[in-house]
């Protein structure tokens, strides 16, 4: 069938149009993106801004003479023991919490019956709400205490690694009770995130392993785990930036009286950045106010970086379904 062409016949009504039309621009779709706009803006503007502040504030402690900086050994030496101490107890804490918090997530995702599985969901959703400071005096009065024999054991036993070299703090304010400390405090924010990615499991997956004959835990192994492996690992990064910044709780529960040591249950145990912050900024002038900030400085960027680490695993997640 031929479309007559001729100059006198009528144009065919039924030919789409060759410009399709622009889609309507709502008024709320307007003011929904320029608000997210505005919000993404806002935040890197704050941003700048804290790093500008920490940069200007420190510059006279970068270029002042080692003599001047507390200690009289300069800036690195100073700051040194501080990012150990903070690496250490947030490494500690990681360690810990991780494996515990994916087995709370596993356990309330395939294990627990529902109204179990939520009232645990509460529960330790409910720890991300506890103040800081009751965590440390959680940790000085019931946990210090109740490690020295745990410590005195380590010592005893396995003297020979340089963890647990000695003497033992009859305190119990040690490393290893601040890394407990902080474990516990970013249990939540690890489980939470492994669970919802945990929940995010194609079923087909799930129901296909069964159906093959492999047990509740083969399923997991074989399809939870390596579905929710990257978001149980950026769960892991934002917990140990949670641990590498926190203030109050290593403040009080550690005895700070030592530079740099592997020991974990002795006396001589290095300060955090933050905690370090904390007991010395309220009595700083002049240049030693610039050294604490200068301190600020490198933990900012250390948290930066690991909370870069974590959004770059986040973003390296493929997105598959059931189906395919």
């Amino acid at each position: 069938m031929t479309t007559d062409t001729s100059p006198g016949s009528a144009p065919d009504t039924d030919a789409p149009s060759a410009v399709p039309d622009k889609p309507v621009v709502q008024r709320g779709d307007r003011i929904f993106s320029g608000s997210a706009t505005a919000a993404g803006v806002l935040i890197l503007v704050v941003l700048a801004g804290v790093a500008a502040f920490l940069i200007v504030e420190a510059v006279p402690a970068l270029v002042a003479p080692a003599e001047d900086i507390p200690g009289g050994h300069g800036l690195v030496a100073y700051i040194a023991p501080l990012v150990f101490g903070t690496l250490v107890a947030a490494l500690i804490a990681l360690v810990v919490a991780t494996p515990l918090a994916v087995a709370v997530a596993l356990f309330i995702t395939h294990y627990a019956p529902r109204r179990i599985a939520q009232g645990l969901g509460y529960l330790v959703d409910l720890l991300a709400a506890v103040p800081s400071i009751v965590y440390g005096l959680w940790g000085i009065l019931v946990l210090a205490p109740a490690s020295v024999g745990l410590a005195t054991w380590l010592n005893e036993y396995l003297w020979f690694i340089p963890l647990f070299a000695g003497p033992v703090s009859s305190t119990g304010r040690t490393m290893l009770v601040a890394g407990l400390v902080l474990a516990v405090m970013i249990l939540p924010i690890i489980t939470a995130v492994s669970r919802e990615v945990f929940l995010q499991t194609p079923k087909l997956h799930e129901e296909a392993a069964l159906a093959l004959g492999a047990t509740r835990w083969e399923m997991i192994r074989m399809s939870v785990i390596p579905f929710g492996r990257s978001g149980v690992i950026s769960g892991a990064m934002l917990g140990l930036g949670r641990a590498l910044g926190e203030t109050m709780a290593v403040t009080i529960v550690l005895s700070v009286s030592g530079g740099i040591t592997f020991n974990l249950i002795g006396n001589g145990n290095p300060a955090t950045i933050a905690a370090n912050i904390a007991l010395e900024f309220p009595e700083a002038t002049g240049l030693e106010n610039n050294t604490l900030v200068a301190s600020g400085l490198v933990l900012f960027l250390v948290t930066l970086a690991v909370n870069s680490l974590a959004r770059y695993i986040v973003n390296r997640r493929r997105e598959f379904s059931g189906a395919n």
